[in-house]
């Protein structure tokens, strides 16, 4: 993830800080360090990194829920607003989703259960402010916390935890992709007024309602995505044919490419049909920055793009081009040939397509327009 950095690995998953949550805690430690000093800012900073040691602990209650179910998570990432557990993918069945979304909060219970029942930490308000121990102050603190998160990720606000848990029950009655469309919904209204508490309360609540919002609408697109790749191959939605390049091109026949066509990515073949690597419109314009248009394509390509057999199915092109996080797949006939190309943006086609005509034979109208592009070139 950008701006994040790796700073552990735990059992397979890579824990990751944002930039912006070490810039969090520097401001804290500043904020109270005017207030009451060093050991004020001592103790502000402690408390955070208590708080998201909760938090972290959290995230790792939905990952060993989704290892459960065979569902890995490459890593976690920390934010200054909570923590991310990117899931290879979402649970399908209602229950499976159900477990895994109150996995997180029932680690927050244990935690705030052990603070209070066996270390006998007091929560009562009197009590706290009364508290001459710096340290026990601060475990209450912890506790409340971890009360606070249990509360707040049950909010029935999707993506949360409580809006997963709200789409697991949804779904147990309609449809996966109505469920989450009914639960996106709820999470964008929950969004708004969010926002809206945050312009007379804590301007938090308006970055948090902001990620929230846009959250929604991408777990909703997402699912719908994926709904409408079910039962398709790959080579119903490739682009087919595609111009491509040769190990000996330079920039200068990248760019004629680029100016003839409407590809945006253009596959490096050998003299067999056999992908080498792939030059991006990014990847052309930036090389013609750094060197001159004879510079051989072979030296600025990006190279081990996924590739897939034209006969997978799409669902799994899906999987591995978000794994992946690359700009297109290369799609292999069952001679090791290149085949046909997939990217974000025809695979975007297809979706608004099916949209509106789920029954549409959407591989022959690809063909069918891919062949009169080559005859207007």
């Amino acid at each position: 993830m950008l701006w994040s950095i790796p700073v552990a690995r735990i059992a397979g998953t890579v824990v990751r800080v944002h930039v912006t949550f070490v810039l969090f805690l520097l401001w804290i430690g500043g904020a109270q360090w005017r207030v009451g000093g060093r050991d004020a800012a001592f103790d502000g900073v402690l408390f955070m990194l208590l708080l998201f040691g909760c938090v972290l602990a959290h995230e790792f209650g939905h990952v060993l829920a989704a290892r459960r179910y065979g569902i890995r998570t490459p890593e976690v990432t920390l934010w200054p607003i909570g923590g991310i557990a990117s899931l290879e993918r979402i649970p399908e069945k209602p229950g499976e989703e159900l477990i895994v979304a109150l996995a997180g909060p029932a680690v927050n219970v244990v935690i705030a259960t052990v603070l209070v029942v066996v270390l006998g930490v007091g929560l009562e308000g009197g009590s706290m402010a009364e508290l001459e121990n710096a340290r026990a102050g601060i475990l209450a603190r912890v506790a409340s916390a971890n009360i606070f998160l249990v509360l707040f990720n049950l909010i029935p606000a999707f993506p949360m935890d409580g809006g997963r848990v709200l789409r697991a029950v949804l779904a147990m009655r309609v449809s996966h992709v109505e469920a989450t469309r009914i639960a996106a919904r709820i999470g964008q209204g929950a969004a708004f007024l969010f926002a809206l508490v945050g312009l007379f309360a804590n301007p938090m609540l308006i970055v948090i309602g902001l990620f929230i919002y846009l959250s929604a609408s991408a777990e909703a697109q997402h699912v719908a995505f994926q709904d409408g790749a079910k039962g398709l191959p790959v080579s119903d939605v490739m682009l087919n044919p595609v111009e491509t390049l040769l190990p000996g091109s330079t920039l200068d026949d990248a760019v004629d490419l680029l100016l003839r066509t409407a590809q945006k990515e253009f596959p490096v073949v050998d003299g067999a049909g056999r992908p080498r690597g792939v030059l991006t419109r990014d990847g052309i314009i930036v090389a013609l920055r750094q060197g001159g248009a004879a510079t051989p394509i072979l030296e600025v390509m990006a190279r081990d793009l996924p590739t897939v057999r034209d006969c997978e199915p799409l669902e799994s092109a899906l999987r591995l081009m978000n794994a992946s996080r690359s700009p297109a797949v290369l799609v292999l006939g069952g001679d090791g040939r290149l085949a046909g190309l997939l990217t974000p943006e025809n695979i975007g086609e297809m979706m608004m397509v099916r949209s509106v005509r789920p029954d549409w034979r959407f591989r022959a109208r690809r063909t069918e327009r891919s062949h009169l592009s080559g005859t207007r070139t």
